[in-house]
């Protein structure tokens, strides 16, 4: 079992930075597949950003490459997403995941079975 607990939304302005942490509790955590999901206002849950058991492996959606970065420190039992250049697009509820059966990251939402609460994060222009 994993709980996990996003921090660090907030009210940005176009162009500002933001960093969202997440901290897991539970013995999978080193061993499992962590990702950071977003949902907006009326839209579908959606991908974007994974990373791999020991965190040299990551993969992003089109729309956050260049800006957003993941991280993780197993140490801390702790996974992170720097947002910089942010848009106004990105203003959603990001949600933090956790997929323990795979080595491989993967985007799909149905094959993380832990979730977070979700941090907000509005971008205002």
């Amino acid at each position: 079992q994993v709980q996990l607990v996003e921090s660090g939304g907030g009210l940005v302005q176009a162009g500002g930075s933001l960093r969202l942490s997440c901290a897991a509790s539970g013995r999978t955590f080193s061993t499992s597949v962590m990702g950071w999901f977003r949902q907006a206002p009326g839209k579908e849950r959606t991908f974007v950003a994974g990373i791999g058991w020991s965190g040299s492996g990551t993969k992003y959606a089109d729309s956050v490459k260049g800006r957003f970065t993941i991280s993780r420190d197993n140490a801390k039992s702790t996974v992170y997403l720097q947002m910089n250049s942010l848009k106004p697009e990105d203003t959603a509820v990001y949600y933090c995941a956790a997929d323990p059966r795979r080595f491989l990251i993967t985007d799909t939402r149905y094959n993380y079975e832990y979730w977070g609460q979700g941090t907000q994060v509005t971008v205002s222009s």
